[in-house]
């Protein structure tokens, strides 16, 4: 008779059932729509929301728009509250490794027991709104409603006692707008995803000023385009909501460069706050600081009670955001950043410029297919002395060959090479950067994907 098996063992097959059944319910989910197709409705995430008893009214929430800097600054709001002794439900995307990144609580990503657990919750309740809409000719709900509905029944279910929630894209029609922040943020606004939010920066702007609800506060990074910031202030007086500018209420008032980041000082809402450390590089990443302190102030006081600021410090200091001018390597240095747009891709020229001090820069650069690719790589053309195009492994991933004919045109042909697949781009650019000396670096960018897979290659996993 075989001897009963003891409590590890018992506790690994657990362990080995939770994650068979995780990986299941994943490429469920990845069989819907997926973010980038999706279907511009809030009736959908409306219906299941109902249905589940509106889990999202349980905890107050911070709510983020805006087209690049989000994530970052959602991380920065998350930490400082965490570190003033609040349980924190953030989420987030894209995911750089596993969809389980995108639902954090208390810092760090959901266990996949708990997310089990809130999938169970909201699947029958989804269930019925899918036959809802086949019935009625809509498509069934996507992958990026689902994985709202799982976040908001997860936070409610923890509790926690404020979520950092970041749109997907948009705002008024995103799916995450069944919530109503008391604090709405808006990062900076610039042109990305035209066929779903129009083709201008003020267009852009109507759909995102949606997030900002009555009787808000809303939290407005500088915008380039003067009408944009006109366009917030109108919804704010339009719903009656408050809103204080980056640059007016609030900004950076000193930044110096400090090992491993800035050393900064802050004019937040209700105090100026000396002496910081920012473990990040460039001036967009001080911004984003900027507006997640201005948010911790709206939430906590409305804006008029100044911070702790030992709390405040050691909340910044704690803060992460990888793949944001992410050094995931030391000899040679490698760089990954995930700008996949031209805002993005100009953030990282000015951070690689103000921080770091390459003789040689070697890019690792893989695009979309739907990205603009050529205004990328002239505004990384001054800070690259040679780039080796590749591709990773989305199906959405331009071909090496096209990507390389667009980057002869910015760089010349001399000093650009195509190499098909980016573990060995990597192992290229790696190879130069180290014949070039102590001075030599890698960066690899271009897209969300980019970075992941090479962060994966390197073997830096956390997230």
């Amino acid at each position: 008779m075989a001897p009963a098996p003891d409590s590890s063992q018992r506790e690994a097959a657990r362990t080995l059932e939770i994650l068979k059944r995780l990986r299941e319910i994943e490429e469920s989910i990845l069989a819907r729509a997926p973010e980038h197709d999706l279907e511009p409705s809030l009736d959908r995430i409306r219906a299941v929301m109902e249905l589940a008893g509106e889990p999202q009214r349980t905890f107050p929430v911070i709510h983020l728009t805006g087209t690049n800097g989000k994530t970052t600054t959602a991380r920065v709001i998350e930490s400082v509250l965490r570190e003033m002794g609040l349980k924190t439900g953030r989420f987030t995307s894209p995911h750089l490794h596993t969809m389980l990144e995108r639902i954090a609580i208390g810092g760090a990503p959901i266990e996949a027991e708990k997310f089990l657990r809130a999938y169970d919750e909201v699947i029958g309740l989804i269930d019925i709104v899918d036959a809802r809409s086949a019935a009625e000719g809509e498509p069934r709900m996507t992958y990026f409603e689902v994985l709202v509905a799982v976040a908001y029944a997860a936070f409610a279910d923890a509790p926690v006692d404020v979520a950092i929630v970041e749109v997907g894209m948009g705002g008024s029609w995103d799916a995450t707008n069944v919530a109503d922040g008391v604090v709405s943020v808006i990062t900076p606004i610039a042109l990305d995803h035209q066929h779903f939010l129009g083709d201008t920066e003020t267009d852009i702007a109507l759909e995102k000023s949606g997030i900002i609800k009555a009787d808000g506060i809303a939290i407005s990074a500088t915008q380039a385009d003067p009408a944009v910031a006109t366009i917030l202030r109108e919804r704010a007086e339009e719903v009656g909501a408050q809103i204080a500018s980056e640059g007016e209420q609030f900004g950076i008032e000193g930044a110096d460069v400090a090992v491993g980041g800035q050393a900064l000082t802050v004019r937040g809402l209700a105090a100026t706050y000396e002496d910081l450390f920012l473990p990040f590089h460039g001036t967009h990443m001080a911004q984003n600081a900027a507006v997640a302190i201005a948010a911790v102030e709206a939430f906590l006081g409305g804006g008029e009670q100044p911070l702790d600021i030992d709390v405040l410090k050691a909340g910044l200091a704690a803060a992460t955001s990888p793949g944001r001018l992410e050094v995931v390597r030391r000899s040679p240095t490698v760089l990954v950043d995930a700008a996949h747009n031209p805002a993005g891709a100009r953030a990282l020229r000015d951070g690689l410029e103000e921080a770091f001090t390459f003789t040689t820069l070697v890019g690792v650069v893989a695009i979309l297919k739907d990205k603009d690719a050529t205004e990328m790589l002239e505004i990384l053309e001054p800070v690259l002395d040679e780039v080796i195009v590749t591709r990773t492994t989305s199906p959405r991933a331009m071909r090496p060959n096209d990507l390389g004919e667009i980057a002869k045109g910015v760089f010349g042909e001399s000093r650009v090479t195509v190499v098909d697949d980016l573990p060995d781009a990597l192992d290229r650019a790696a190879g130069i950067a180290d014949g070039a000396g102590v001075g030599g670096g890698v960066l690899a960018t271009g897209s969300v994907i980019t970075a992941a897979e090479v962060r994966m290659l390197l073997g830096v996993t956390d997230a």
